[in-house]
């Protein structure tokens, strides 16, 4: 991810507890039908979550702007009521979403290539 995210690949890291790993899968197994909707309705697109054993939980997604896609999802009620239920799961206390950090973008095969090509 660039600094800037407008039209942005995120990546981002948190912490889940390691004891509620299993619940924590389970609830992402049966996202609320209304969250998966209000997540594609304020731009999150092509979203992944990956979580190690010990509970470092990696995220990933696409958006045309992810400030906005963020505000988005405050403004609904969906979605303060699934931080609600998340917030035992994190190492970290308040609302998950604002413990996410950020990581930087330093590589992007398709961006190299597209580069490489056009130079030829």
């Amino acid at each position: 991810m660039s600094s800037n995210t407008a039209g942005a690949r995120v990546c981002f890291t948190s912490r889940v507890r390691a004891d509620r790993i299993p619940e924590y899968r389970a609830a992402h197994a049966a996202v609320w039908p209304e969250m998966l909707e209000a997540l594609r309705d304020t731009g999150w697109r092509d979203y992944h979550l990956f979580l190690r054993d010990d509970g470092l939980l990696v995220g990933f997604l696409e958006t045309d702007d992810y400030e906005a896609a963020q505000r988005g999802m405050a403004a609904t009620e969906v979605n303060a009521r699934w931080q609600a239920a998340m917030s035992g799961f994190f190492v970290d206390d308040g609302n998950p979403d604002d413990g996410f950090v950020l990581l930087d973008e330093v590589f992007y095969l398709e961006g190299q290539l597209a580069a490489l090509d056009s130079a030829k």
